[in-house]
């Protein structure tokens, strides 16, 4: 898949800040609002004792230097555009904040906020990349921060795949309470967000979607840790398939908090490989060496690593 993410997690780094203000918003649970951050006009406006994000939001990160407006939010996420941007494009609110939902149904809670900041840019910063609750890069929010070269009319294909994918990163990045994202080295960008956005398309009976993001990734191959490797067809698939669809990718990363070197709520260290598959055993309940042997080949450094982990790691278990 496509590069789309610019990372942010150095080691012992963070993501997000406390943006709390009292404001009013429309009856019922969200608001849309206009050009100028205000409630669009028709609908009654109500006190709302709930602390929620700035009217506006000004960029200051990477080349990032917008001011960004509000055009909507409810309890789980808040969606800004830059100017260019329509505020009549209105998919974001419903299709993101089922995504986000069931996120954090799926992996917990990320921050005592726990909501996602959506931010999105017309003609500029192709690409995105992601931000956690933990990095004062990004005043301490869980962002997607994403740029079109075209625009954001169409809810599917690149507009939904590019948001959808930054969204996984923010998993990755700070699950369970954790900062880092010790595998990221091995699986590299997209390799875990193609499952990651296939079970959420699926999950959320976004039948089309799924079946075109499931070919899409059964063609896939990469160039590591081999040439031909096809990590959606041959390991995250029949792991995801066989060992429980959407609680085995929890499971990788309750035990990886849970049992992972870490200082305080950050990771310390990378994982190698035998480690990956020691964990990834750990989530599925099974000894999955043959079906790395089939996805990625079986090189002796890994069998060594793979031993060790099994006596680092006691708490990992498996048949």
């Amino acid at each position: 898949m496509k590069r789309y993410s610019r990372y942010v997690w150095p080691a012992g780094g963070s993501f997000m800040a406390i943006a709390a203000f009292a404001v009013q918003c429309i009856a019922g649970p969200a608001q849309r609002l206009d050009r100028r951050g205000a409630a669009t006009a028709g609908h009654r406006l109500v006190e709302d004792t709930a602390l929620i994000p700035p009217p506006t939001w000004q960029e200051h990160w990477f080349e990032h230097r917008q001011e960004m407006r509000r055009v909507f939010s409810n309890s789980s996420i808040s969606v800004y555009y830059d100017k260019e941007t329509p505020g009549t494009i209105t998919w974001p609110d419903t299709l993101l904040t089922k995504v986000w939902n069931y996120t954090t149904q799926t992996y917990g809670a990320f921050g005592k906020d726990n909501r996602l900041f959506v931010l999105l840019h017309t003609g500029k910063y192709a690409g995105g990349h992601p931000s956690t609750y933990f990095d004062a890069s990004h005043d301490h929010r869980n962002v997607i921060d994403v740029g079109h070269a075209g625009d954001w009319v169409s809810p599917t294909g690149w507009n939904l795949d590019a948001a959808v994918h930054e969204v996984g990163h923010i998993v990755e990045g700070a699950a369970k309470g954790v900062h880092g994202s010790p595998a990221f080295p091995i699986w590299k960008d997209s390799k875990w967000m193609e499952i990651y956005q296939y079970d959420v398309y699926r999950a959320l009976g976004w039948e089309a979607e799924a079946q075109r993001w499931f070919d899409m990734q059964m063609k896939g191959a990469d160039n590591f840790p081999r040439p031909g490797t096809q990590w959606f067809k041959n390991w995250f698939y029949p792991i995801y398939h066989q060992y429980g669809g959407a609680k085995v990718l929890n499971n990788f990363f309750t035990l990886l908090a849970a049992n992972f070197p870490r200082n305080g709520n950050a990771y310390t260290r990378d994982m190698n490989w035998g480690e990956f598959i020691h964990f990834w055993s750990g989530a599925a309940g099974v000894n999955l060496k043959p079906q790395a042997t089939v996805a990625f080949g079986w090189p002796e450094e890994w069998e060594t690593q793979f031993r060790q982990a099994q006596k680092d790691f006691p708490g990992v278990k498996y048949k």
